[in-house]
This record gives C-alpha cells, sequence and structure tokens, in this order.
C-alpha cells in the first residue's frame, strides 16, 4: 500500500512539474532477459514488464518530448537442455533453470517524433537514462543445491540491489480520439553496472561428483529487448482570458 501510495504521488508531482499540457498512460508487453555471466553462453528468459509513464506535449506540432516512467520489470536468463552423464553411462537432462531478477526501473529521457501520414499518427525514436532497484529475485529456489554444491549457482548474496543503464529505441503513436490514442514500441535496455558480482570460490562439481571445482569472479549483466502495447491519455491545458 506504501508503494501505491508513493507512485501516486510521484506521478501527480510529475504532472504537476510539466504544468502545461501533457500525457500519460500505461504500458506492458513481452521482455526478453539476455545475461552475460563471463564466458558462460545463457538461453534467452521470455517474460513480462508493465509502465506507466508521463510525458510533454506540445499541441502545436508534437515532433519532440521529455518523458518519465517507472515500471516493473522481470530480467534475467534461462539455462535449458542441460545434459550430463551419469556413471551408468546413461545421459540425464535438468529441468530448465531461470534466473529472474524482479526489478522496478525508473527512466528519464526525451523522444523525437516525425509525422505519420496526413493525421496526428507519429512514429519516433527514443533516448534516456535509467535506475533500477532489485526488489527480489528467484534465486532461493536454488537455495538447496547450493547448500550441497557450496554456490555452484547463483545466490541472493552477491545480488547487487541497485543497477543503472540507458534505454533506446523506438515506436509509433496513433490515435483513437481526440484525446486517447495508442503506443506501440521496441526498446533495448542494456545495463552499466553489475546486477550480481560473486568473488573466486572453490565449490563442490555438481557434474563430476565428489570432486570441487574453483569458480572465477562472476560478474553479470542485464539486458532486456521488450516489446510494448500501451494506451495514452492527452491532458490538454487550455487557458481562457
Amino acid at each position: 500500500m506504501r508503494r501505491l501510495l508513493v507512485l501516486v504521488i510521484w506521478m501527480g508531482c510529475l504532472g504537476m512539474a510539466f504544468g502545461q499540457s501533457s500525457a500519460f498512460g500505461v504500458k506492458g508487453g513481452l521482455t526478453v532477459g539476455i545475461q552475460q555471466w563471463n564466458n558462460i553462453d545463457q538461453d534467452p528468459l521470455f517474460k513480462y514488464h508493465g509502465i506507466l509513464f508521463i510525458e510533454s506535449y506540445d499541441e502545436e506540432e508534437n515532433l519532440s518530448s521529455v518523458f518519465a516512467q517507472v515500471g516493473y520489470h522481470i530480467k534475467g536468463s534461462a539455462l535449458r537442455n542441460t545434459r550430463f552423464n551419469l556413471q551408468n553411462g546413461n545421459i540425464y537432462s535438468l529441468p530448465t533453470k531461470e534466473f529472474q531478477f524482479r526489478n522496478i526501473s525508473l527512466t528519464l529521457g526525451a523522444k523525437k517524433k516525425f509525422q505519420l501520414g496526413a493525421g496526428s499518427a507519429r512514429h519516433y525514436y527514443l533516448i534516456g537514462i535509467r535506475g533500477d532497484y532489485t526488489v527480489n529475485t528467484n534465486l532461493s529456489d536454488y537455495e538447496d543445491a547450493n547448500q550441497v554444491f557450496f554456490s555452484f549457482l547463483r545466490s541472493d548474496n552477491w545480488v547487487q540491489k541497485f543497477t543503472y543503464g540507458v534505454t533506446a529505441g523506438g515506436g509509433m503513436e496513433f490515435p483513437f480520439s481526440d484525446y486517447v490514442g495508442g503506443v506501440l514500441e521496441f526498446t533495448v535496455n542494456p545495463d552499466l553496472s553489475r546486477q550480481y558480482r560473486q568473488p573466486p570460490l572453490t565449490v563442490t562439481d555438481p557434474y563430476n561428483f565428489p570432486n570441487t571445482r574453483n569458480l572465477g569472479e562472476r560478474l553479470i549483466n542485464n539486458i532486456t529487448l521488450e516489446v510494448t502495447l500501451g494506451i495514452r491519455f492527452l491532458r490538454v491545458v487550455e487557458y481562457i482570458d
């Protein structure tokens, strides 16, 4: 409840800060999470995101704007089709493992818009700076395995709660009526800081038990690709003499 109240106050303050006419709305869609785990190949994680946004609006031309948005994004990666040989020669396939980092993101940026046809539709490019806070992860799901193999898998102990990065992409704005429209958007969102930092460790090798294996420092960065669909409302301020 407290988080919701803070969010409502934040959106209200942004509306007052813009002062003039503005656009606001909600959007969401598919998130494809990609992580760099040193030199280890990871599979994409397919999840979702949801965003509340507000931006400036120029009634005359609507060819540029500044925006702010706050969203919930599930980032991370997965391990699929992992196989190893048992001592009897049989091959065992492990179930898919997902490594989820559930983040709240605040993004501030700008759009450059171009007229699309003769009406009020626009296509645009955007760029912004972003700060993330990791609310929680699903790494505790692997804690039992980590107790046996001494953190062979990832652990919450090494998660970096605060990260930052950039957002870049483009999209389209298309009207439904004078004050309501739709948004279709594609963005690339690389982090510039580490989501996970684990020092070198000696662990039990789960693929060659009970031998051990030396693990180097683990440094993980997030990259997400997002396809977003949303609804956009116009708040038009008219001054009467």
